[in-house]
């Protein structure tokens, strides 16, 4: 095929003479190239006409010779670069001075095309450089393939990529990662791997079965089935996709599509099988260095932290930890006779125990809490923000009942297993990783040797614990055995000294104990939240007792009710208290006492709930008045009708200036706001004259009386005496009035 020709024209653009040489480069008859010149704009391709046109324009307008680049259409339906030079003849013109041109056409088609395979193999190369750079630089599986995917549109300017790995469970290449004008396309894409599955004759499953490469360079015109509709929305004319290989098994897919056809000749195959090759082998090497690194740092029978991970897993938190000023337990749970099982069922059984106790873990684990395999049948349990002790033992003796209580199923038959744990806390047995670490083990090795379920590090705690735990089984059994019973202290006038109310006061007559000292097991009642049904309980006895009296014809005072903050901030509140008033004849007969603290907490809500206890017909008293903070203008809006001044002020007036002052203000106080002032803890008569002066109302305290049955405050009612009679007992060191509810 000739690659030059010549061709003078005239000024008109006619062809004058050419070499033989033009025909057979136009792809024409020689006869046909007069017929030719009239058309020749016809035979250019359409989007290089109006370049050329320019050129002719250009060179006729001032005679400057020329140089364009176009393409011609020839008979054989193929398109040829043409390079063309027009340049004037000297002194050749017509008559007119018109000048002629002289034209050189050369065929450039097979620079043009060297040009562009070098330009696309150019991108490869740049593509391969690129995503071998990611290689070397990432470590991350889905990073590595989402860089590989953006890599090869951007530098090699490919319409799409896609990466997918292959699910041998679904028969599936499931996509990963990828780049370009993806849109819907995986909607309608076919990825099954088996020929015999309905969605298994595309190229994926084709590449995946076959491992080598598939390719399509026209798919338009491709006898394949192929997605023609979604890659001609696209402007894809050629694809390739080329297996990932490793150990002779493919695992994935590497796909690329391309704008133009015939994209995909063998060089560029060679490179991009190449690319696969580097990409497949990436992937093997960051999955076998994450095995390595997880059995570095996990268990593979129970996937939990191993022993490495879990040391620097607690050393950071226990950093943290002291950072924030808490408190954390260390729980290590050895598993017993598992040994034993081993020997005698077999080390599959036993691997299959443990799976199941790791699973069991999980499941009762308290929010927050993390856990680890230690050894063959140990288990570390990390629980940070530890709650109190008694709360934390009961806790975990609950959570290794169940764990451990229901028998385990394996393929050697049905197991019951049994467990012990010690338990280290930070900081208060340690303050470093491994201390806390072999405290804990050692608080193990005791419980075995001693046979304990749960044993702490520190001895005393265990003692506090396990007679905590007693005495709150005690104290459960108290209740349903109805082992509480209120005694009663009285409230005297300040200036008649008669008994006009009584302050009920919750003692636990054990039967074994005898009469328990209240500051024993009052706070472990507000500490369990038993002390709802004990106070509840309380109420309901003292209406029931201000009503035996009423019908025992004796002139019953009012009974004062302590509430506690627990039952103050139920939403029930108030009902519980309705509740108990309907087996009295009357609430006016009642007082609640609320310490000015617990007042204070929720002071809205407070006021809320005690104004809807007031309009019940029951009176209302701040208890220990002094010892916190109130705000005048809340306690001018709380329902309130007496004011009681704590023990510790009275105590000590007698020779503290300061004491006296303020107990002074407080009774102005509450005259000013229509308050009656009560004084508690009057044990002398030295104090009984100074409240006087100060126009205190109401005494109560040992100087009276101390708590009492009600039985013998029956007989005392009875007599109408005044209570500087009664009793003259100064208070023993297990009494004290302060232990109420």
């Amino acid at each position: 095929m000739a690659n030059l020709a010549h061709v003078v024209t005239k000024p008109d653009g006619s062809f004058e003479t050419w070499s033989e040489t033009l025909p057979a480069l136009l792809g024409l008859p020689g006869k046909e190239i007069v017929n030719c010149t009239r058309r020749w704009l016809d035979i250019i391709h359409p989007a290089d006409r109006e370049r050329f046109r320019a050129a002719a324009l250009q060179a006729r307008a001032d005679g400057s010779r020329q140089e364009v680049e176009y393409r011609l259409w020839r008979s054989d339906s193929s398109w040829v670069h043409v390079r063309q030079v027009m340049e004037p003849i000297p002194g050749n013109a017509d008559s007119q001075g018109r000048l002629r041109w002289f034209n050189t056409l050369q065929d450039i088609t097979q620079h043009v095309r060297a040009q562009a395979r070098i330009n696309r193999l150019n991108r490869v190369y740049a593509v391969l450089s690129g995503i071998n750079g990611a290689i070397v630089r990432i470590r991350d599986r889905q990073q590595l393939l989402e860089a590989a995917c953006r890599i090869a549109v951007e530098a090699a300017g490919f319409v799409m990529a896609w990466i997918g790995t292959v699910d041998r469970d679904a028969g599936l290449v499931r996509p990963q990662a990828s780049a370009g004008e993806v849109g819907d396309f995986f909607d309608h894409a076919p990825l099954a791997i088996l020929e015999t599955n309905p969605g298994g004759r595309g190229l994926a499953g084709a590449a995946v079965r076959s491992k080598r490469p598939v390719t399509s360079n026209d798919v338009n015109n491709d006898s394949q089935r192929l997605m023609r509709k979604e890659l001609g929305e696209r402007g894809i004319r050629s694809l390739a996709l080329l297996p990932l290989v490793i150990d002779e098994e493919a695992v994935g897919v590497l796909a690329f599509y391309a704008a133009d056809a015939g994209f995909f000749d063998a060089e560029e195959m060679r490179l991009l099988e190449e690319l696969a090759g580097d990409v497949a082998f990436a992937l093997d090497h960051i999955e076998k260095t994450r095995r390595l690194e997880y059995v570095s740092y996990y268990d593979p029978l129970t996937d939990l932290p191993n022993r490495t991970l879990f040391h620097d897993r607690l050393k950071m938190q226990l950093q943290d930890a002291e950072r924030k000023g808490e408190t954390l337990a260390l729980k290590i749970l050895d598993v017993e006779r598992f040994k034993t099982i081993n020997d005698s069922l077999g080390r599959q059984a036993g691997d299959e125990l443990l799976v199941e106790i790791a699973k069991r873990i999980e499941r009762v684990r308290p929010e927050g809490s993390w856990f680890a395999r230690l050894g063959a049948d140990q288990f570390a349990i990390v629980t940070p923000g530890m709650p109190g002790e008694r709360e934390l033992a009961l806790a975990t003796d609950q959570r290794l009942t169940q764990t451990f209580a229901a028998p385990f199923n394996i393929a050697a038959g049905e197991l019951r297993i049994a467990a012990r744990m010690g338990i280290a806390l930070f900081p208060a047995d340690a303050k470093d990783c491994d201390a806390l670490l072999r405290n804990a083990e050692a608080a193990l090795k005791k419980a075995k040797a001693r046979g304990e379920r749960v044993l702490f590090y520190a001895e005393e705690m265990t003692a506090r614990v396990a007679e905590k735990l007693s005495l709150e089984n005690q104290l459960r059994r108290a209740i349903e055995r109805e082992e509480f019973v209120l005694h009663y202290q009285p409230k005297v006038d300040g200036r008649t000294s008669k008994i006009i109310g009584v302050e009920a006061l919750i003692r636990w007559q054990n039967p074994d104990l005898g009469l328990v000292a209240p500051m024993k097991f009052i706070p472990l009642l507000e500490e369990t939240g038993l002390i709802l049904e004990v106070g509840a309980w309380a109420l309901r006895r003292a209406v029931r007792q201000h009503r035996a009296w009423q019908d025992a014809g004796i002139a019953a005072p009012r009974i004062a009710v302590n509430v506690s903050a627990i039952q103050l901030r139920q939403r029930e509140f108030v009902r519980t208290v309705e509740q108990a008033l309907t087996d009295g004849q009357s609430a006016s007969s009642i007082d609640l006492e609320i310490t000015e603290s617990v007042v204070m907490e929720d002071i809205q809500a407070t006021i809320a709930k005690l104004t809807a206890v007031r309009n019940l017909g029951i009176g209302i008293a701040v208890d220990d008045f002094g010892t916190g903070y109130s705000s005048l203008a809340y306690l001018a809006r709380l329902p309130i009708q007496i004011l009681k001044v704590d023990r510790s002020f009275v105590k000590s007036m007698e020779g503290d200036a300061t004491a006296m002052n303020i107990i002074r203000t407080v009774i102005s106080l509450a005259h000013s706001l229509n308050l009656a002032v009560v004084a508690e803890g009057v044990e002398t008569d030295g104090q009984v004259a100074l409240l006087r002066q100060l126009g205190c109302d109401q005494f109560q305290g040992y100087l009276f009386s101390k708590p009492v049955p009600a039985e013998e405050l029956a007989q005392v009612l009875t007599a109408d005496k005044p209570t500087s009679s009664l009793l003259g007992n100064q208070p023993s060191a297990n009494e004290t009035s302060a232990a109420s509810t």
